[in-house]
């Protein structure tokens, strides 16, 4: 990586350009300088940093774990995207991802974890005062979120849910959005479409938890979330001048496609079977369920690409991968594990038809968001009613095979509202940010790369 100057056609070097960007960043800023002073002086409850009697030491340690797992997955992305996108906006691709680790964090802390996980107020958001700068938030458990554990390691468990939520779907906008508008969509994003749904879904008193929805990992609240927002963004941000050309789009470098697919894998074991909370055999099915459903689904889209005349391709089958991560993700602590080499399966040749689909349309998502991650979280969710089982998880509910026909349209239902909600709310959100900031790069500086453009920098 190394510095360089940018092309005289970079609109941004301007005189009253720079005036602008300067004004802009003195608010997120100053922001920040509030929070740190404020964050200095804050009265220190010593009785919350006391355990209890009711931590189990081993799930604590497994949780420990699985936290810096998911943590993992982020960088990972940033490999998948960046290896996937033109090398000339590598860089920024991958920040856009690792951005996330640093803004979402400071969110999360201040109020983003009340409004997920706070008090509720009529099952639809927390009370945002209830942890607000993380007080009430220690080495205590809580009975209802984090029974073994303590709250705090919970927190920051679904902190990483939190971060990789927003980086998902910036595959969507690729080489095309401005970083400084990308960033206030990611705050709002994380306020008023994230965390509600982590409420809705997580919290005791969500009211899709409370009609009896079943999202294990995140399926729902992650990945159809962000599939419908990458969706939505895609639309917005209208397509790219490559694209409008028919360019023939070259990945920038395959072998980081690779290494992302294999460290998002590998992450993928903390998101899913921490979702146990526990050290306990259902981490160890979540585990198991979360491996074969990616296996299956990654030889199934090498298998079906060659059926369709098209060669093995290393892409492909990272892609397969992912998608089958995706699948059972809501899934993976209520099913068999032959029902997950179903799911991985049949998830990896849906999205793969979606995939080629959308390739004969005039929709630029540019990594293919939606057809990964929110057709894929669609399959999941509808797969979890149709296998889950209160005999390998009692604490679920039997799915349409085992009789459970009210799951099954609870499903429905929930993934409807979820769809329009992800989708409206999210379209709501680009309009939002571009009257603030434009939220489009210019020709000239589409021309010239994102990495140079808004980094000055370069692969």
């Amino acid at each position: 990586m190394k510095n360089a100057n940018l092309s005289t056609k970079n609109l941004d070097l301007l005189p009253q350009n720079v005036s602008k960007k300067k004004a802009f960043w003195i608010i997120p800023f100053a922001l920040l300088l509030l929070v740190s002073i404020w964050g200095a002086f804050l009265p220190i409850d010593t009785k919350i940093f006391v355990a209890d009697d009711k931590i189990i030491p081993a799930d604590m340690a497994w949780m420990l774990t699985a936290t810096g797992l998911v943590l993992l997955m982020t960088p990972g992305l940033a490999f998948f995207y960046g290896g996937m996108v033109a090398s000339k906006s590598l860089i920024s691709t991958m920040l856009q991802s690792f951005i996330a680790m640093g803004v979402i964090s400071i969110i999360w802390v201040v109020f983003g974890f009340s409004l997920a996980f706070g008090e509720s107020i009529g099952g639809l958001i927390g009370n945002p005062m209830t942890y607000f700068m993380f007080q009430n938030v220690g080495a205590k458990t809580d009975a209802n979120l984090s029974p073994t554990i303590p709250l705090l390691l919970f927190a920051m468990f679904q902190l990483k849910f939190a971060i990789i939520t927003p980086a998902l779907i910036t595959g969507s906008f690729a080489e095309r959005v401005r970083f400084s508008a990308y960033l206030l969509f990611m705050v709002l994003f994380c306020i008023f479409i994230y965390a509600p749904l982590a409420h809705w879904t997580w919290h005791p008193e969500g009211f899709l938890r409370k009609m009896g929805v079943l999202d294990f990992a995140g399926g729902t609240v992650v990945h159809l979330s962000a599939g419908c927002a990458a969706l939505a963004g895609a639309i917005f941000l209208r397509r790219r001048q490559s694209h409008l050309e028919n360019q023939v789009h070259t990945p920038a470098n395959i072998p980081f496609v690779l290494l992302g697919t294999g460290m998002l894998w590998f992450g993928w074991f903390g998101f899913n079977a921490g979702s146990a909370l526990s050290a306990s055999p259902l981490a160890i099915l979540a585990f198991a369920t979360t491996n074969t459903a990616s296996a299956s689904a990654a030889i199934s889209w090498v298998f079906f690409d060659a059926l369709q005349g098209r060669k093995p391709s290393a892409m492909g089958a990272c892609i397969g991968a992912v998608v089958g991560l995706v699948a059972i993700t809501p899934a993976a602590g209520f099913v068999s594990i032959g029902a997950s080499i179903f799911i991985g399966t049949f998830a990896s040749i849906i999205s793969n038809l979606v995939v080629h689909f959308k390739n004969k349309s005039n929709l630029d998502d540019t990594l293919d968001v939606f057809p990964c991650h929110g057709v894929g979280g669609m399959f999941g969710m509808l797969a979890t009613a149709v296998f889950s089982s209160k005999a390998i998880n009692p604490a679920g509910a039997n799915g349409l095979l085992y009789g459970g026909t009210t799951l099954f349209f609870y499903h429905l239902l929930a993934l409807l509202i979820v769809v329009i909600f992800s989708f409206a709310g999210s379209f709501a959100l680009y309009f939002l940010v571009n009257s603030v900031l434009k939220i489009r790069v210019t020709p000239e500086q589409e021309q010239l790369g994102l990495d140079l453009s808004q980094h000055g920098e370069s692969f």
